[in-house]
């Protein structure tokens, strides 16, 4: 592993040298042990590209890195080549601990900004800034320095603060600014006293869906006490991406984000909702959803071809899709409602009504998924699920229960 180091003026990189984040975190085998599984690795891989042959050589930038992610990369990824940027040093140095721990040769560290990554000299296949973008002063030119150094068939996963779900922090700023409250020990522990005496409807007690417990300054000083970050609606995810000439991929996790998943699906405005173009389908649901507080998503250069990562269930190219599951996906077969032989569960997703139903036939399906065999292929292991499967293999993917490698398509 390497590392390299400068000093940097930005009020954003002395926040963060004094104040690391995410908190540091000891070791990373947890995290190593589940990406054992190489089923893991192409459902990772045919979310950003469905197109494409998986493969896993591949050049990496995690670009504002802060103190574990990269590592966390490189470990569960010893086949790419990562590498990482922050502009804090204290940072990178929890990152180079876990780089030596851990023997990551395939890591390099670099203290640098991310609106000079094209010092780098080097083009790469995946860029990750998840939580950065928003921090720095000029976000267009943090995105435009990313996407000069991403290769013409590269993707981006991105995550910016979305704006309605963190109403809360965005009051509890102002109250600070208003205040004076700085980031000092005995500010950070008096803040902390101040927040067990919120009420108990306020905003920022929803976000952290009613757990008291972590209203905690110590924990809460990257939200409430940052020196600068912003929010973005959907509207404005999708002006911020195509004014810095990238092409919106798909959501991360797109099911909160779609009228065909949820309770949504039972009430009168179902079909309404539906019928929308998919761009005012996404706003409706982030003002429906109301607590979305980031917006991950994918985004490849606008030069692309968009039909080449559309995963599309119109024609019976679909039979030649090859269903991977999500690592996150969960079959309950307790306490089921009459008919249901199994739910389905993305563990990751933080609304409770993102759960499919399915039934005895589905369940079949579902369980002959094992990431090699094709759509086609398991309608014909499973007796009486022709008719099924178009709609059930479509519901799992807006679900986030599977993604598909379409390169066979």
């Amino acid at each position: 592993m390497k590392s390299k180091t400068v000093k940097s003026a930005d009020p954003i990189g002395e926040f963060y040298t004094k104040h690391p984040y995410p908190p540091p975190v000891e070791n990373l085998d947890r995290a190593r042990d589940m990406w054992q599984d190489e089923s893991v690795h192409r459902a990772e891989f045919h979310l950003f590209w469905p197109h494409k042959e998986y493969r896993a050589e591949l050049d990496v930038l995690v670009a504002g890195c802060g103190t574990w992610q990269s590592a966390k990369f490189a470990v569960c990824h010893p086949n790419a080549r990562v590498q990482a940027i922050d502009i804090a040093s204290t940072s990178l140095q929890h990152t180079a601990l876990l780089g030596q721990q851990y023997n990551l040769t395939n890591l390099e560290l670099q203290q640098l900004p991310i609106e000079n990554v094209a010092d780098l000299d080097h083009q790469f296949d995946l860029i990750v800034c998840t939580g950065v973008l928003h921090h720095l002063a000029d976000p267009d030119a943090g995105v435009r320095a990313l996407r000069s150094v991403l290769k013409p068939d590269g993707a981006m996963y991105l995550m910016l603060y979305a704006p309605y779900g963190r109403a809360g922090v965005h009051m509890l700023q102002e109250y600070c600014r208003r205040l004076g409250i700085g980031t000092s020990q005995q500010e950070i522990e008096d803040l902390s006293a101040v927040l067990k005496e919120l009420p108990q409807h306020h905003p920022l007690v929803s976000m952290l869906r009613g757990a008291r417990e972590g209203l905690d300054a110590e924990s809460l000083v990257d939200a409430l006490l940052n020196p600068r970050d912003r929010a973005y609606t959907v509207p404005q995810v999708f002006d911020y991406v195509e004014r810095n000439d990238l092409s919106f991929a798909r959501w991360y996790w797109q099911a909160p984000y779609s009228p065909r998943c949820g309770a949504i699906t039972a009430t009168p405005h179902a079909k309404r909702l539906v019928a929308l173009p998919e761009r005012e389908q996404y706003l409706e649901m982030e003002l429906f959803r109301g607590l979305l507080t980031n917006h991950d998503f994918v985004v490849h250069h606008n030069e692309a071809n968009p039909e080449d990562v559309k995963v599309r269930f119109d024609d019976e190219r679909f039979l030649r899709y090859v269903p991977i599951r999500r690592s996150w996906t969960i079959c309950v077969q307790e306490r089921l409602p009459p008919g249901a032989a199994g739910a389905l569960l993305n563990q990751t997703h933080l609304f409770n009504d993102l759960y499919l139903l399915i039934n005895a036939t589905e369940k079949q399906m579902y369980d002959a998924i094992d990431g090699h065999r094709t759509v086609g292929e398991i309608v014909e292991a499973v007796e009486g699920s022709a008719a099924q499967a178009p709609n059930f293999f479509e519901e799992l993917w807006w679900y986030d229960q599977v993604v598909f490698d379409t390169s066979k398509a």
